[in-house]
């Protein structure tokens, strides 16, 4: 099957994003790909401020995405815009990091206010990047992700068949296999 590269543009150690994004890897491998998880939080501060293209961390994260078939982009939304740490992040790589890969954006946020992040804000600096295609994404209230104190986590019914629905329609194009439910009894 295809690899992924799940890449999380939070700069929490907390973040919610990153433990959704965690959550969908779990779906992604049961469909038989091959996931990576990437949090850019863990990337050296002096590669990203310093905009060091030759550093080492950043030729093995542009590696990584060279490497993927797919990439999911996961983002907390702070006024109205993906995360600056994303953002330092997507202007270090090459300018078609994305070619002929398929993208699943996502986005989390406190307000309903910030649901346009994804189509406004992020998936044009995402379609600068020559992906091949961008499947829809989905904005996660913060308030639907819920993290228990030994760290499972659970999405409110209605994001979490949205969420469903959008990762398994990334897995179909990269050529995965859909997720089979067990039936309830």
């Amino acid at each position: 099957m295809a690899t992924i590269l799940s890449v999380s543009g939070s700069p929490s150690a907390t973040s919610r994003t990153a433990r959704l994004l965690r959550h969908l890897d779990d779906r992604l491998r049961a469909q038989g790909h091959q996931v990576i998880a990437l949090d850019v939080r863990t990337l050296p501060a002096e590669a990203l401020l310093g905009a060091d293209f030759r550093h080492p961390a950043i030729i093995e994260t542009t590696a990584l995405f060279e490497r993927a078939d797919g990439v999911v982009i996961g983002t907390p939304v702070y006024k109205a815009a993906y995360s600056g740490l994303l953002k330092a992040l997507l202007d270090l790589l090459p300018q078609y990091a994305l070619a002929g890969k398929t993208v699943l954006p996502l986005a989390t946020g406190g307000t309903t206010a910030h649901v346009l992040a994804i189509d406004y804000a992020l998936r044009p600096v995402l379609s600068s990047m020559g992906p091949a295609h961008i499947t829809p994404g989905w904005f996660t209230l913060d308030k639907d992700i819920t993290v228990a104190d030994d760290g499972t986590l659970s999405v409110a019914p209605g994001s979490a068949e949205a969420l469903a629905q959008v990762t398994d329609q990334f897995s179909l194009a990269l050529g995965g296999r859909p997720t089979v439910l067990a039936a309830a009894g």
